[in-house]
């Protein structure tokens, strides 16, 4: 099972319906993820919480909206699949989206924003796009 795809999705669906709060299961990438999801304004706020009677932890994520009452994420496209990696050295990463949205890159240094990584210097494997 693709937890990242498991996560993108609920993130998306839960902004479609305009919810406050949406719960996902915890894993060390889904919480890099929203980090630097959080880091860009796409999330307001995430807490790490486990249940008394359970051993499964999950995050509960705040989603960001706009003034207007508009979602923040647009959009989330999962770039690089289990079954078919994607790859970029640093000079091919392009963000089609310029300031209103990021790619998330997996790179030799973790999980980071297309700018950290230009900043850096790095490539890497193309997790997702937000918009």
């Amino acid at each position: 099972m693709d937890t990242i795809a498991n996560l993108l999705s609920k993130l998306k669906n839960a902004s479609m319906v305009s919810k406050e709060n949406v719960e996902v299961p915890y894993s060390k990438i889904n919480e890099e993820i929203l980090k630097i999801l959080k880091n860009e304004g796409f999330v307001s706020d995430l807490k790490v919480f486990k249940n008394k009677d359970s051993v499964i932890k999950g995050i509960n994520v705040t989603l960001s909206y706009q003034e207007s009452g508009k979602p923040s994420i647009n959009s989330l496209t999962r770039l690089s699949k289990p079954g078919r990696r994607i790859y970029r050295s640093v000079d091919d990463l392009v963000n089609k989206m310029g300031k209103f949205g990021t790619i998330i890159v997996s790179t030799s240094r973790g999980l980071m924003s297309i700018r950290e990584a230009k900043k850096k210097r790095l490539g890497g494997e193309l997790i997702c796009e937000v918009y």
